[in-house]
């Protein structure tokens, strides 16, 4: 390897300058640190420094990188407290492997399929409570919409009491997780932090117990093999010797889908139709596909363009293990690289009128395995990924059958809510006469 050329660029104001400007909303601030210190550069607002990478070309290096030497769990490590110590994003080396290899199969192939009639049907009835005659913020129904699927396709519950007594923390919590300050104590004083624990465990405790109550009753009902919901098959899940998840593993991945899907789910189909609503021609042929049968290229393009222009999270985050060379530069043991999605995803040279809200630009179109990154790459990307992309292709298919919305003011702005950017009034639209 060559030797370090010595630190990288980047702003040299004080850290809670920085951590301020990081949490504003919208991706103006690190737009800006592109533009005048290039595609790498150094953040400082948490204990680690940032090197923040913003050309496919280097974020290609970091996801091919050997997986011992790119950890992404200690990364990840200010969500240990709300997500447990067994979660799959805090997981490197072998274990995260093993566990990755055990969730996998419930969001792939014939049982993904299976999961999109409850879908269907859940979006569909939500559509139906949308108030008429009345301005009003999508952003709760499509919460709504994502919670009910979660209960019943990733917890199996049933709709009487097992339900109730599941959503009633799990909304307490999600709402917590949604505040802009949820994890600031997380990034300022560490996960470890007794204060940090404290705080966090008062809306993390109810969740705890009654998914040990759910796993402790459907581990001893029987017949999992005959059903469909992503619990059961886990409780089904084996490794090549025969080892299955504890009832630890089990509660601290299903917090992990619970969590991580349901925020960035909801988030990305507000601003679906915050889009939408303000491009007439979009939401025109996607309504018409919609009402005409069952092709779905153009959902899945509003998908992808939606993702694209509107990333739920803005980075990918790597800390090193060892030494490791990107872009000519090697990077010592302990840095934090950031591959930006937001800023790969803005890139004129890959995405002509980066600004523009294009569907069509994905129409016969395959996604570019480091330009297009809203689920982060190699070995770590999202589980869910494609369980989100037919939830929200689902979901967009169903509000555009059943109505028409028209949007209500200008373009929304982006808003910090737990570890994404939604819109700042919710998405707010109208239902056409």
């Amino acid at each position: 390897m060559r030797a370090v050329r010595g630190p990288a660029p980047g702003p040299r104001t004080p850290r809670a300058i920085q951590l301020a400007r990081v949490l504003s909303p919208g991706p103006d601030y690190v737009e800006h640190l592109h533009e005048r210190y290039g595609d790498a550069f150094v953040l400082h607002f948490e204990s680690r420094p940032w090197t923040v990478l913003a050309h496919p070309d280097l974020i290609r290096e970091v996801f091919t990188a050997r997986p011992e030497i790119v950890h992404a769990g200690e990364a990840n490590e200010i969500l240990r407290t709300a997500l447990g110590a067994h979660s799959v994003l805090l997981l490197d080396g072998r274990e995260h492997l093993r566990q990755r290899r055990l969730l996998l199969p419930p969001f792939h192939g014939e049982r993904l399929a299976a999961q999109r009639a409850s879908m269907e049907r859940i979006a569909a009835e939500r559509v139906r409570r949308f108030p008429p005659g009345r301005d009003f913020a999508l952003r709760p129904h499509m919460t709504a919409i994502t919670l009910e699927i979660i209960l019943e396709t990733i917890l199996g519950t049933d709709a009487g009491d097992e339900r109730a007594a599941m959503a009633a923390p799990l909304t307490g919590l999600l709402e917590w997780f949604g505040g802009r300050s949820s994890l600031l104590p997380s990034v300022m004083f560490g996960p470890d932090n007794r204060f940090v624990i404290q705080h966090q465990r008062r809306v993390l405790d109810p969740v705890f117990a009654e998914l040990e109550r759910l796993i402790a009753r459907r581990r001893g009902s029987g017949g999992l093999e005959d059903r469909e919901d992503v619990l059961s098959m886990l409780l089904l899940a084996r490794d090549e010797d025969g080892t299955g998840l504890t009832d630890a593993e089990l509660r601290d991945q299903l917090m992990t889908l619970m969590v991580a899907g349901h925020e960035t789910t909801a988030t990305a189909l507000s601003w679906a139709f915050e889009r939408l609503t303000r491009a007439p021609a979009a939401l025109a042929q996607l309504e018409a596909e919609a009402r005409g049968g069952a092709q779905r290229a153009y959902a899945e393009a509003v998908c992808r363009e939606t993702l694209r222009l509107r990333p739920v999270l803005n980075n990918v985050l790597r800390t090193l293990q060892a030494p490791l060379e990107v872009g000519g530069v090697v990077y010592p043991k302990g840095v934090v690289l950031a591959p930006s999605i937001v800023l790969v995803h803005r890139r004129g040279d890959i995405y002509p009128d980066p600004l523009a809200f294009r569907p069509e630009r994905w129409l016969g179109v395959t996604p570019g395995t480091y330009t297009w990154i809203p689920f982060g790459g190699g070995v770590r990307r999202c589980i869910g990924a494609s369980f989100a992309l037919q939830e929200m292709e689902v979901v967009l298919q169903a509000v555009a059958r059943a109505v028409h919305l028209e949007p209500v003011g200008g373009d929304e702005s982006p808003v910090p809510r737990f570890i994404t950017s939604a819109p700042s009034r919710g998405g707010m639209v109208r239902v056409a006469a």
